[in-house]
């Protein structure tokens, strides 16, 4: 059963990267999704299984904290990567930012992967859940790696790179829950840093970019249409 699960997560994140690069032509439409996607995860999956898992052990305010560091976290990493690239090297600083997040987000579905082999320790039942609700996100999480690397200034080949390890990355944090166990309350406290992360990708970054190449009001329809629709599937999936 979990070997399934972690070959669907692969498949879907795949799918979702492959759609990405096929309407790149349409990248303001796509990075306007993409951008709600991403918030929609924040709000609606990681902070409420961050306060689900970790609610127990700490409070709700010491969970909202560490989203907070890991937001400004962020901004910090981003910051500095601006900083050190060459003077005039603008397509660097892009690369750079464009790694970063797709590192961010591979990191995430690595911590999925890592939800679902904890999930399924618990018990079959428990873990087909978490499997669900992950694969629910997973072809965004596709769609978004390979914006990261598209929208700033990567080539289809590293774009195609980076899809790969975001869709191997949940498969490998099942593998990793074979060997090692994490408790509700780490696991939760990791969810809510990358709340963090993903916040500020999504308002800092996603929506800026998007809106600046082409401010219509379709390009905001799709952000909203983009955190709609994960709010719909993440819900139904943990219904």
């Amino acid at each position: 059963m979990i070997v399934f699960f972690a070959l669907a997560a692969f498949v879907a994140t795949l799918l979702g990267g492959l759609f990405a690069l096929r309407l790149r032509d349409r990248l303001h439409l796509i990075l306007g999704f993409s951008a709600g996607a991403v918030i929609a995860v924040a709000f609606f999956d990681l902070l409420p299984e961050a306060l689900g898992l970790a609610g127990s052990a700490y409070s709700a305010a010491e969970i909202m904290s560490a989203t907070a560091v890991g937001f400004l976290a962020y901004l910090v990493l981003d910051r500095l990567l601006l900083m050190h690239s060459h003077a005039g090297d603008e397509d660097g600083a892009h690369s750079h930012r464009g790694t970063a997040g797709a590192g961010t987000l591979s990191l995430h579905s690595f911590l999925d992967g890592v939800g679902i082999g904890l999930a399924f320790q618990v018990s079959a039942a428990v873990g087909i859940v978490v499997a669900v609700a992950v694969l629910a996100h997973d072809f965004a999480d596709g769609i978004n790696t390979v914006n990261f690397i598209t929208k700033n200034h990567g080539n289809r080949r590293k774009a195609m790179q980076w899809l790969f390890v975001d869709a191997l990355a949940p498969v490998l944090g099942i593998l990793v829950t074979l060997f090692f166990t994490l408790t509700g309350a780490q696991l939760g406290l990791l969810l809510a840093v990358f709340a963090g992360f993903f916040l500020y990708i999504g308002a800092s970054d996603l929506i800026p970019e998007s809106h600046h190449a082409h401010p219509t009001f379709l390009t905001t329809a799709m952000t909203l249409v983009g955190a709609a629709l994960l709010f719909i599937v993440i819900h139904l999936a943990g219904a």
